[in-house]
């Protein structure tokens, strides 16, 4: 098995900090910083050294992370290939995702996983991409389930981590319950120039998809409000306002006076979600189940959703 104090180095290097550090492996400080230090002590080797009030890698502590991706990932081929040899299962699994997915994908997965395979203590964390990545190689998590291009990390090209392809959700459009194009089957952003639209700020990754969309459309959007979650936008849609853009994975119920119309034409985007995971744990069953789950789940989703909405 890989040495944890290797594991606690390889996070340090992906967060930074020893405080970072000891939040991602629910060690304490001092703990992480006694593990990096017994390890330096035990290589011989100078890792790490003082950088004002904190710590950062030497060219030495750089190049045993970097090579020491390829032994991890031998590592969780091997664990995967053991687990799959018999019946035995691990006692933990940790599964992390944005928000949408969490409530829609990861809620399912959980209590499924908790009916079927009762001997595993499940774990779901909600967090950010970034957050997603550095809980993998802490090893909190197992299974992250993210937007595609989100996050710092290009996990196409990342010997870390692997993932693969789950589902392409579609952009619909939140429009009042008593707007003109309500209960319609379809409409195009051109079709709805002239509206008060609401989205992320600019910056924000949502904002850019937003952008993409009337770009793609020929048409320059109006935006009169800036909302960061999607519950705000339905909120402000619901209050008669403006209208705005709305992934099909996310679910309307219990939104007043807000209906979802699908857009078709010109500006018909979708975002990529991806599952991603250790390099060379993919094979592990219970991460195969996992996954074949969260694909069943996430296609019947977005063959219900508009229908469940209307």
């Amino acid at each position: 098995m890989i040495d944890p104090r290797l594991t606690t180095l390889r996070t340090f290097a992906a967060c930074g900090t020893v405080a970072a550090t000891a939040e991602l492996t629910g060690y304490s400080a001092s703990a992480v910083s006694g593990q990096l230090r017994e390890l330096q002590q035990s290589l011989g080797m100078t890792l790490l050294v003082k950088d004002g009030r904190g710590l950062r890698l030497t060219s030495t502590g750089r190049y045993l992370v970097r090579r020491s991706d390829e032994l991890t990932a031998a590592w969780e081929d091997i664990r995967a290939g053991a687990l799959g040899a018999g019946d035995q299962a691990p006692t933990h699994f940790g599964i992390g995702g944005f928000s949408t997915a969490s409530s829609n994908l990861l809620a399912p997965l959980a209590a499924k996983l908790r009916t079927t395979r009762p001997g595993i203590s499940v774990h779901v964390i909600e967090a950010s991409p970034t957050r997603c990545f550095e809980l993998l190689v802490a090893e909190r998590i197992d299974l992250a389930v993210i937007v595609s291009m989100q996050g710092n990390v290009q996990v196409e090209e990342d010997d870390r981590f692997e993932s693969i392809d789950l589902l392409d959700d579609p952009l619909d459009v939140m429009v009042p319950s008593d707007h003109p194009v309500a209960g319609r089957e379809s409409v195009t952003l051109s079709e709805l120039a002239g509206e008060e639209w609401i989205t992320a700020g600019p910056g924000s990754p949502y904002h850019s998809l937003f952008i993409a969309a009337f770009t793609a459309a020929g048409v320059t959007p109006s935006v009169a409000h800036e909302s960061a979650e999607w519950e705000t936008s339905a909120a402000l849609v619901g209050a008669g306002i403006g209208v705005s853009l709305l992934p099909r994975l996310a679910s309307l119920a219990g939104e007043d006076n807000v209906s979802r119309v699908r857009l078709t034409g010109s500006g018909r985007l979708s975002r990529k979600i991806i599952a991603a995971m250790r390099a060379g744990s993919r094979r592990s069953p219970l991460i195969r189940d996992s996954l074949q789950h969260l694909r069943t789940t996430s296609q019947y989703i977005l063959s219900t959703r508009l229908r469940e909405d209307s």
